[in-house]
């Protein structure tokens, strides 16, 4: 189920933004225990670039990210910790 969630957030990124990258990390296994985890919904943790991040404040940018998960956030996602980047604002590491 852990790497079907991880796709499907990064298909619904791909679908409703033109992403240039995306990391989609399922950090579920960290909040064993959790209240909110006890549900079966998993937490995430996303890097997403995308020009649509571009001139947009960091509200803006998890509104359009929330937005492309839609009733995901009550289905299969607990918490997600974003980071939205425009692709001026992201530097590719270096090997």
């Amino acid at each position: 189920m852990t790497a079907e969630r991880v796709r499907m957030i990064e298909r619904r990124l791909r679908d409703a933004l033109p992403v240039d990258h995306a990391e989609v990390v399922d950090e579920s296994h960290l909040h064993a225990g959790h209240p909110g985890a006890r549900d079966g919904r998993g937490h995430f943790r996303i890097l997403v670039v995308s020009q649509a991040f571009s001139g947009c404040s960091p509200l803006q940018r998890h509104r359009l990210v929330y937005d492309a998960m839609g009733e995901a956030m009550n289905t299969d996602i607990h918490a997600l910790s974003i980071r939205a980047l425009a692709p001026e604002e992201y530097a590719t590491p270096k090997a």
